[in-house]
């Protein structure tokens, strides 16, 4: 699993298309002959742009599950609704589908934000919503999420 680093700015031109910011597009670099997939997120109004070797792996964990039982194929419809295969063009530009565009209510000004081995792409003012959002408090959720982990090997916890 390869790590993605930042948080980038850019504009969406008229087309739909997004410019990469080239420490983003640097990073990126060994994923574009293979291209991308990009997603609906489940929790948040944003996208998700997954390089197809962590797609790849996201789909050999779906793959076991049942489809035979109602939730997992529910699941399934949903989690891949709207996907599309994308590719990053010679000038570095990704085109957002117009669908996509929707719903991620993208509109002049977008955010590329890290989460760990995949892009989330924001519209600028919901990013800014979200992680300043006073609905969760990010100390009680640290310790609820990570306060159990004890790691002994690198001096974390």
């Amino acid at each position: 699993m390869d790590t993605i680093i930042g948080t980038y700015e850019c504009k969406v031109d008229a087309k739909g298309r997004l410019l990469l910011p080239a420490p983003l597009k640097k990073q990126l670099a060994s994923s574009l002959q293979n291209g991308f997939v990009l997603k609906r997120s489940v929790f948040q109004p944003c996208l998700e742009l997954y390089p197809m070797k962590e797609w790849d792996l996201m789909m050999q964990k779906i793959n076991k599950l049942n489809r035979f039982v109602k939730k997992n194929n529910d699941f399934i419809r949903r989690f891949t609704a709207g996907v599309k295969v994308v590719e990053i063009d010679a000038l570095g530009r990704l085109l957002v589908p117009k669908d996509l565009v929707v719903f991620a209510s993208i509109a002049k000004e977008v955010v590329f934000s890290s989460a760990v081995n995949i892009v989330e792409i924001w519209d600028k003012d919901l990013y800014e919503k979200s992680i300043n959002g006073e609905d969760v408090d990010f100390a009680d959720l640290a310790e609820e999420v990570m306060g159990n982990i004890n790691d002994d090997d690198n001096g974390i916890s």
